[in-house]
């Protein structure tokens, strides 16, 4: 372990036993340049998808013949993903609260397809909230705005062959309102289109997210633009317009004049990882496959130059765990950050973080542990 992890670490754990109370939900609508702001300063945040497609070895994982117990994880450490993403420099999480697939990762009273009837019987939102406040995280939610579960779908073919997609207009509004009431502020929301609307148009969506929590930035991935947030799935860090750093909105992208900020976001896996999931915990055969740490902090250092947010996408292993590999290389970029100081993490005194990178350059008289 090296003195420069060991710094950061010292300083994370430090903030982490800040004393928090229970997070509460602001109805009061905060001005849109101000909130845009305070958007753009969460610069930098851990994506985590954790579902069916986790022990399935695909990416979208057919479901109606499964029920929860095919979740059928060892563990959770929801604790370890906001002590991992804390290290790396990071500001919030991004949690995968409902895929495609229909399974849902917190107590819903909507489905019994839930995390809390699966052999794990734990409300991994409800714990990862707790996580994200001792370790003084801000946390996002991706949510699948279809469902195959619901009438109309097919099963995992719907997009592919053209024979619907999953439509409940009525099943999305209360599963969003039970994530909007139940769980503290929601930063913002990644909404997944892929399979559809779920019934609720996405102007709809953004109406009904803000009768609840009138300061969470809604965006989708594709199909009708509405609210405050381009999201580029597999992009890279740009100005708002900037089309070449879309992959899959880029209409949108050019001509909707409603975006405020920009979030960008691609898996952990490289390319050079073949079959499997790219999103989820892939296959044991790509566990010593991931991002350089170099490739990371480059387009984090991206995000920051153009005013984006960058989700990096990890996903836990069936121990709800993350990999040796990308607890390794988010160590690596923490460092990056550390030693360079080109960016603070919320809640540091830059003070602190210039003493302490003046110690690991041997430039200071001062052992960095007096400032602590």
């Amino acid at each position: 372990m090296t003195r420069s992890f060991l710094v950061l670490t010292s300083l994370l754990f430090l903030a982490g036993c800040q004393t928090n109370t229970d997070p509460v939900i602001s109805q009061e609508k905060i001005p849109d340049e101000v909130r845009a702001q305070q958007i753009k300063d969460l610069q930098f945040g851990m994506f985590i998808c954790w579902s069916f497609s986790s022990f399935s070895g695909m990416e979208w994982t057919p479901t109606l013949d499964k029920d929860a117990s095919y979740f059928n994880v060892t563990g959770v450490d929801t604790d370890q993903w906001c002590r991992v993403a804390k290290e790396a420099g990071m500001q919030y999480i991004l949690f995968l609260a409902k895929h495609h697939d229909g399974f849902c990762l917190w107590d819903t009273a909507t489905t019994e397809k839930k995390v809390t009837n699966s052999p794990l019987g734990v409300d991994v939102l409800a714990k990862l909230r707790e996580s994200c406040e001792k370790y003084d995280l801000k946390l996002a939610l991706y949510f699948s705005e279809g469902d195959w579960n619901w009438p109309g779908a097919a099963d995992g073919k719907g997009l592919h062959h053209k024979m619907g997609v999953g439509i409940n207009p009525e099943m999305k509004k209360a599963q969003l309102k039970e994530l909007l009431t139940q769980y503290g502020p929601i930063e913002f929301w990644w909404m997944d289109h892929a399979v559809g609307t779920g019934g609720l148009s996405h102007a709809e969506t953004v109406e009904w997210v803000h009768q609840f929590q009138p300061n969470s930035f809604v965006g989708f991935n594709h199909g009708e633009p509405a609210g405050r947030l381009s999201l580029r799935e597999k992009g890279r860090p740009g100005p708002i317009g900037d089309v070449s750093a879309t992959r899959y909105n880029k209409d949108a992208e050019a001509n909707y004049k409603g975006y405020l900020v920009a979030e960008f976001t691609y898996p952990m896996l490289p390319n050079s990882a073949k079959g499997g999931a790219d999103w989820f915990y892939s296959l044991p055969k790509h566990d010593h496959l991931a991002h350089s740490a170099e490739k990371i902090y480059a387009d984090y250092l991206g995000a920051l130059e153009h005013g984006n947010i960058f989700s990096l996408n990890i996903g836990p292993g069936y121990d709800g765990r993350l990999r040796e590999i990308d607890v390794k290389t988010l160590r690596q970029v923490g460092e990056m950050l550390l030693a360079d100081c080109g960016g603070v993490p919320h809640g540091f005194d830059g003070a602190h973080f210039a003493a302490a990178a003046e110690w690991l350059a041997g430039t200071s008289p001062t052992d960095a542990s007096s400032y602590f």
